[in-house]
């Protein structure tokens, strides 16, 4: 018996002494994995959460390995048919693919790694989605790993800003190969017409068409090339999907493959491979990656928060970097479609032969003035730059400046002439100084008869859907407009608010360059907003084409006459004359009353209507009168400071914060529509605590002054643009409930306003805010 008892024991510290030896070297093999991968730290870049609202996702939202608007945005899909709740959807727990592009209205060359049965090998061209897991996943910006569960094979990808790079740890056994998936769906739109063929044993080049869509009206053709580490046994057609499989040797373990694109040409993504990856280091790409976001991230240090408050405002600077994609190559060749037929053309080269700057795809600069206009561009005038050259470029190849170009393309998404604020504000703030009186009149034909202006949303072929016309001879666009259905948002009290103050910034730069009639006339036009406020309800109201108010009128109705928005929440849209429109409300204490009420409100729907885009016309949330999950009404808690009340822009601003752009977890994050990066912007704006109303356009703009959430907020401004080395802004003692500014000093003298102009932020400094739990006056929330 006790030697029976023995043997047991002894069989059990063997079985124990294998579990402990197995589970050791699971936790080797992980570790290994990781240590395959793994990268120095960096300060700023280590903090981001990608993950944020991803469960909210659609097809441009989400980013892992790309480079700042990289054309390559290569991450995994978990959906791919339609624009919005698309890509990378966390609540999906299976892999459709990995794409390269993710962009406004394009979608590209996806791939899927497989391995097969000899039998199994026609089937893998419709059956080949794989299950993963989150627990065994890694992402950061620039690097993305995952484990397909089905394959067991590891998935590991990083990028430059033209090309994706791929590292696949494959099992033992059986048939390997990479799946080009250049027939299918994918996010906005179709991709077909896809075609590959092998160079040499190592290379293979190809493209495909993304078909048009709704939004982005001509097709556009995408080219790649692409190499590998080991070579190609075999590549396999299927006539019946149109796609194909790269056979690999059956003792493959691990393979590397480069895939560089290009709009313009086979020949120019080769270039693009050559020029940005003339390397196999992987682990040095990611490290490359890394220190591209961390330079960026890096132009603001923020201390004084919690780790997860700091961790969620590098998340939304890096959200603010996002969306918006290059469409040129690295010789600065680029797809021009803005005419009858595509033409490549050639960006202008410095005197070393590169261009001077990136051409881009880009969502609209709809309600930019609130969010990019301002942190572009203090903290990145050089990537302003390059977005106006680009804006310009267009303007010189199709002849209007477009507000949101897909594909070399326009596509007229959304409203007005959103583009006029963004580049009078780089004028106004010293980032544009060449050529300035043709980039005046390429902006001016934008507001005239013949420019974008007139144009509806998605209105290609016409130009009566944006009621210019009338906004020219009576002063409003009428709701609904007479002339039928031409494009989307044809929405005319929104228009001529949108209109007005377009005008208006345009008005600024006629007066810099000494435009006097116009100055004059464009100003005149920018008071038109009055003509949609009806003394009788005290809002922003739609009027017909005979001039009748809008019967039974109800500001809270979403949709009715305002564009992504109701009459309360787009009442406030008037950042040019906020005075102007508080005289028209019965003065400034009544319009203080009237806006506090409406906060008041929205505070119990915690600002936002839901927690997505979509949510904003559920019955529920649409009857909201302040949204801080879309742009017309973000600007809102920064109207008190301009109406003497800078006490609520603080109180309101800081409310807004710890119920929008606090949390950091996949269900949430932005509460509606984070259009490539203008959601990520605001926030990070309210947490420093500045703001421009009207979107830096006027002289010398102004930063209005809220109420910062960090201890200390070190700004690092740009040497080739500005004077100064870094602006501070010092928040002292700044406690949760220490949320209002009681005394000020610039650079230690005492300073008494509630904003500070950018003469004197570029210039360098500190802004010393003594915080306390009490406004300086006995004002009452």
């Amino acid at each position: 018996m006790m030697c029976e008892q023995h043997k047991i024991r002894s069989f059990k510290k063997i079985i124990l002494l294998i579990s402990i030896l197995s589970i050791g070297s699971c936790k080797r093999q992980i570790k290994s994995d990781i240590e395959a991968t793994e990268v120095k730290k960096f300060k700023y870049v280590d903090k981001v959460y990608p993950l944020l609202d991803t469960k909210n996702s659609r097809w441009f939202y989400f980013s892992s390995a790309s480079r700042p608007f990289g054309m390559v945005n290569l991450s995994p899909d978990t959906q791919i048919n339609g624009a919005w709740d698309s890509g990378y959807r966390f609540d999906i727990d299976t892999i459709k693919g990995f794409s390269h592009i993710h962009a406004w209205q394009l979608s590209g060359v996806s791939v899927m790694p497989v391995t097969f049965s000899e039998g199994s090998e026609q089937a893998i061209y419709t059956d080949y989605y794989s299950k993963f897991s989150h627990k065994r996943e890694e992402v950061s910006p620039g690097f993305h790993r995952i484990i397909l569960e089905r394959y067991q094979i590891e998935a590991a990808f990083s990028s430059t800003k033209r090309v994706g790079f791929h590292k696949y740890s494959f099992p033992n056994g059986g048939e390997k190969g990479i799946l080009f998936n250049l027939n299918t769906i994918l996010g906005p739109c179709e991709n077909s017409e896809g075609k590959l063929i092998k160079i040499d044993d190592k290379s293979i080049s190809g493209s495909v068409v993304a078909l048009p869509t709704h939004r982005r009206p001509k097709p556009f053709k995408i080219y790649f090339y692409a190499t590998l580490n080991k070579s190609i046994d075999d590549i396999r057609h299927d006539r019946n999907t149109g796609n194909y499989l790269l056979k690999l040797n059956t003792n493959t373990k691990e393979l590397f493959m480069k895939v560089a694109l290009s709009y313009t040409s086979v020949e120019n993504a080769k270039q693009n491979l050559e020029a940005e990856l003339p390397h196999w280091d992987f682990k040095k790409l990611i490290e490359e990656s890394k220190e591209e976001w961390n330079d960026l991230l890096g132009r603001i240090e923020v201390t004084g928060g919690s780790s997860k408050t700091i961790q969620r405002f590098y998340t939304d600077l890096w959200h603010s970097l996002q969306g918006r994609r290059v469409i040129s190559d690295h010789n600065g060749a680029y797809p021009d479609y803005t005419g009858a037929s595509f033409k490549i053309k050639q960006l202008p080269l410095d005197k070393n032969g590169k261009p001077k700057f990136n051409h881009y795809n880009s969502d609209s600069f709809w309600g930019a003035q609130w969010t990019i206009n301002t942190l572009w561009g203090l903290v990145y005038p050089e990537i302003m730059q390059e977005f106006s050259s680009s804006l310009l470029q267009y303007y010189k190849d199709g002849g209007l400046v477009p507000r949101g170009p897909s594909g070399g393309n326009y596509t007229y998404v959304m409203t007005g002439a959103s583009s006029t604020p963004f580049i009078v504000s780089a004028i106004q703030k010293g980032i544009l100084r060449d050529h300035l009186d043709s980039i005046y009149l390429a902006l001016k034909k934008n507001h005239m008869p013949g420019g974008i202006m007139e144009k509806a949303g998605y209105e290609h072929d016409t130009n009566e859907g944006g009621g210019l016309s009338y906004y020219l001879e009576n002063g409003y666009v009428p709701y609904p407009l007479p002339d039928g259905e031409f494009g989307s948002h044809q929405d005319g009290a929104s228009l001529t608010l949108e209109y007005a103050y377009q005008d208006w910034t345009l008005s600024q730069l006629a007066s810099k360059l000494g435009y006097k009639k116009d100055e004059v006339y464009f100003k005149e036009r920018a008071q038109n907003y009055k003509n949609v406020f009806n003394p009788a309800s005290g809002w922003m109201q739609p009027k017909d084409v005979f001039g009748n108010w809008s019967a039974n009128y109800d500001s809270y109705q979403y949709r009715h006459g305002f564009i992504e928005a109701n009459g309360a929440q787009a009442t406030w849209f008037v950042p040019q004359d906020l005075e102007g429109l508080a005289n028209l409300i019965g003065g400034k204490e009544k319009a203080v009353q009237k806006l506090a009420a409406q906060f008041k409100i929205a505070k119990k729907s915690g600002f936002t209507s839901g927690n997505s885009h979509a949510a904003e016309l559920h019955p529920e949330y649409r009857r909201i009168p302040i949204n801080y999950g879309n742009q017309p009404s973000i600007q809102t808690a920064y109207i008190f400071n301009q109406l003497g009340r800078p006490d609520l822009t603080q109180f309101w601003s800081r409310k807004v914060i710890d119920e929008v752009f606090t949390g950091l977890n996949e269900n949430t994050g932005y509460n509606g529509d984070e259009d490539q990066g203008l959601m990520g912007s605001l926030a990070v704006l309210m947490k420093i605590g500045i703001f421009q109303m009207n979107g830096g356009t006027d002289e010398d703009p102004a930063y209005q002054i809220g109420s910062p959430i960090f201890d200390s907020i070190t700004i690092k401004l740009h040497p080739d643009y500005y004077p100064g080395k870094t602006f501070t802004i010092l928040a002292e003692d700044n406690l949760n409930s220490n949320l209002y500014v009681q005394k000020m000093k610039l650079n230690g003298e005492v300073f008494n306003k509630n904003s500070i102009n950018h003469s004197d932020v570029i210039a360098g400094g500190k802004l010393r805010l003594q915080m306390a739990s009490k406004p300086t006056s006995d004002y009452k929330n």
